[in-house]
């Protein structure tokens, strides 16, 4: 029953629980990462893809100089309703927009930013080529991917959970889609195949996920998550059990009290 529409479907309830839940569990580090890697580069233009609820635009919004402009897009509507509503220390452009075709004219930004969105895209090699159009000569796209599943203890436990409660047709959306696209050598390539021609910098990061309790990851990724809408197109009664199912295995390995455990990403920049 995998549905990678429905992978990429970030609406209902899942903008809130992404924001307040997953956030600070998962992305605050690696959007620090990212804006401090950012912060070195020559700018006056930046455009992020995929920019969800607005961590990392949030970040840059307070980190870079007053005069560099920040362009946020997102495929999902109700992500981007909800980042601006949360707001920046300063003003910034939100705008719904496709990243395999930008509505912006060639060379146009110092830098193409993107906090773990490559893995949604359809046509990954389109919208490299995109972000490579947009950017001016001597620009950089820079971007993060989660590793595989087993380097994220958390994620790793939701899905063996959920395996076990669904056996027949297990909810695989965290290893399909969050965690499928972790393998560097595929990456290089689709970035050559985009047309970029230098060789990608690319560094794994380790940090780690903490929640004062085993239930605060579990409902993250189980209703903060499109994990909710396989969850849901199997039995929508059973969320909630999908949800202390969750807890209860993230509790067997690090305990009922607050849980502490490791996340693993790849960060990607390259030049135009």
């Amino acid at each position: 029953m995998a549905n990678e529409h429905s992978d990429r479907v970030f609406a209902g309830s899942i903008p809130k629980l992404y924001d307040t839940l997953l956030v600070p569990l998962i992305f605050e580090p690696y959007a620090a990462d990212l804006v401090g890697r950012l912060a070195s580069l020559p700018l006056e233009r930046v455009l992020e893809i995929a920019a969800g609820t607005g961590v990392v635009t949030r970040s840059m919004a307070a980190a870079l100089p007053d005069r560099v402009s920040i362009v946020a897009t997102d495929l999902n509507q109700p992500m981007l309703d909800y980042a601006s509503a949360v707001g920046t220390r300063r003003p910034v452009e939100w705008r719904q927009a496709d990243a395999m075709q930008l509505p912006f004219p060639e060379a146009r930004f110092d830098a193409v930013v993107c906090q773990f969105g490559a893995m949604f895209f359809p046509d990954r090699i389109k919208a490299y080529s995109e972000a490579r159009r947009v950017l001016r000569p001597g620009g950089t796209l820079l971007f993060n991917v989660w590793d595989r599943i087993e380097d994220n203890e958390f994620s790793a436990a939701v899905t063996a959970a959920l395996r076990g409660m669904f056996p027949d047709d297990p909810p695989l959306f965290l290893q399909r889609t969050p965690h499928g696209y972790s393998d560097t050598r595929a990456i290089s390539t689709d970035l050559a195949g985009a047309g970029f021609t230098a060789k990608p910098r690319i560094a794994t990061v380790t940090a780690r996920s903490r929640a004062s309790s085993p239930r605060i990851p579990a409902v993250a990724y189980c209703q903060g998550t499109p994990l909710l809408n396989e969850i849901t197109a199997r039995d929508p009664s059973r969320i909630d059990e999908a949800v202390d199912r969750a807890a209860a295995a993230i509790a067997a390995r690090f305990g009922n009290g607050a849980v502490d455990g490791k996340i693993q990403a790849h960060v990607i920049w390259i030049g135009r």
